[in-house]
């Protein structure tokens, strides 16, 4: 009886909900990272954004995933170099990849196997024009400029895409 005693919470669904933050250390990488991006910026200018483009909403379907969460994944697909695929597996059983996409509360439904589905990804990616994208640069540029964690003469943004550990020529190489 005294077992029961102490999974009551548990059994009964009362008590403090467990929280994603800490399971994840202050100094893991993902955390570090996820600290450094303006987020409540981003997230209002993406939303700005696809409100202009994109006057109206349906409500049919489910509910939308936050904005927050696919510009988090977005970010960790380049910085991690994973798949779609790879990275919705994570956002479900990783605690720190659930960290930085601001999912604080682990309150999964069971019945709701795919939070964000590889497909979200894409369609959300298919969202984000050139011109959104030089604003997002530009907001992040800022906000490392603002925090101190680069300085204005080393400030380079190359945005080519390469294959990573790909040799390019560049003019820097050459001289």
């Amino acid at each position: 009886m005294r077992f029961v005693h102490y999974l009551q919470h548990w059994l009964g669904d009362t008590g403090t909900p467990l929280q994603v933050a800490d399971f994840v250390p202050v100094m893991h990488p993902i955390r570090q990272w996820a600290d450094t991006f303006p987020w409540a910026v981003l997230v209002a200018a993406i939303e700005h954004s696809v409100a202009q483009r994109f006057p109206t909403r349906s409500r049919r379907g489910r509910s939308p995933i936050p904005i927050r969460v696919l510009v988090a994944l977005e970010l960790l697909k380049h910085a991690l170099g994973a798949s779609d695929e790879a990275l919705c597996h994570r956002v479900r059983t990783d605690c720190a990849v659930m960290d930085a996409c601001d999912l604080r509360q682990d309150q999964a439904d069971p019945c709701h196997a795919h939070v964000v589905l590889p497909e979200t990804l894409g369609a959300f990616r298919g969202r984000i024009d050139e011109a959104l994208l030089d604003e997002l640069i530009a907001i992040h540029a800022a906000a490392a400029l603002e925090e101190g964690l680069v300085r204005p003469a080393h400030l380079v943004i190359d945005t080519f895409p390469c294959a990573q550990g790909s040799q390019r020529v560049t003019d820097a190489t050459t001289l």
